[in-house]
């Protein structure tokens, strides 16, 4: 009995060893490559369990497929309009094809290394074709930084999938400065920039403030003249009215006071007017009694 435990269990050894000698998993973060006598042969980037022989006639390459942050160093590059600048770029990418990863670059570092040659290459050529108002600006519109990272990604992305089998999801711009004499020049365009913006809104403040103070004082004129012409008409109106009076009075001048006290009567109450006065008063006693007037005899004074 003793003798069948101890075969079961080097019997189980030698399973174990086997299986780890001619099998592998590979994780949800990882991405395979079988080499067959040193060759790539294989690759594997879904997850799970695989066979392979077992070594020296195959042997496993495993790579990190989760995306990576490679920074760039802060190089000194010219914009379109030659102002000096520094820039750091970054870089999100991952391995995608494991075998011409392992062909092109063999290792993470060795990836890295390029990917700051050709990192470097695009950052001048695509900031060389901006100006440096595009990068700073005090009005935020002006801005391109997205415009100029996605230049960047599409410059980069695809020679480098080509070449290395790694895919580039994002190229960043993470740090800018500038010189010090850069940033006095800077300083410098910006203040006369806003003075000229002051200047140029406070004439045009002036100018609209003209516009309006000539628009009011030809309305005033206008106006004054037609209330003038009004005035005129009406005090024509009233001499002429005044006038027929001055003939009336003088022709029968309790005759004329009876017209005048109608008129004044019927002005007074027209649109329904409710008036609560004695009845002797002036011109209502008119209600109450008419007064006797004699037609005036002819040269009469």
């Amino acid at each position: 009995m003793k003798n069948v435990s101890i075969l079961v269990l080097v019997v189980l050894i030698v399973g174990v060893m086997a299986l780890y000698f001619v099998s592998f998993q590979v994780r949800q973060t990882e991405t395979a490559l079988v080499l067959t006598f040193g060759k790539p042969t294989r690759d594997i980037n879904a997850p799970g369990w695989n066979w392979k022989w077992p070594a020296p006639i195959q042997t496993l390459v495993k790579y990190d497929s989760r995306q990576m942050l490679f920074e760039g160093v802060e190089e000194e590059t010219v914009t379109k309009g030659g102002e000096p600048i520094i820039v750091q770029t970054y870089i999100v990418w991952q391995i995608t094809e494991p075998r011409k990863f392992r062909e092109a670059v063999r290792d993470v570092p060795g990836a890295e290394k390029l990917l700051k040659s050709r990192l470097r290459d695009v950052q001048n050529k695509i900031v060389g074709k901006h100006y440096f108002s595009e990068f700073v600006n005090t009005d935020r519109k002006q801005i391109k930084f997205s415009e100029i990272e996605g230049e960047m990604l599409e410059q980069l992305a695809e020679p480098v999938k080509t070449a290395y089998g790694i895919n580039i999801n994002t190229v960043g711009i993470k740090m800018l400065k500038v010189s010090e004499k850069v940033t006095e020049d800077v300083f410098a365009r910006m203040k006369a920039d806003r003075n000229r913006k002051t200047e140029a809104t406070k004439a045009q403040g002036s100018a609209e403030a003209m516009r309006i103070k000539s628009d009011a004082d030809s309305k005033i004129t206008e106006l004054m003249a037609a209330t003038e012409a009004r005035a005129k008409a009406i005090r024509g109106e009233g001499d002429a009215e005044a006038a027929q009076y001055y003939k009336m009075l003088e022709a029968d001048p309790e005759f004329a006071m009876f017209l005048r006290e109608i008129e004044t009567l019927k002005k007074t109450m027209k649109d329904r007017t409710t008036i609560v006065l004695p009845a002797d008063a002036e011109p209502f006693k008119l209600l109450k009694e008419m007064p006797k007037i004699e037609p005036k005899q002819s040269g009469t004074k």
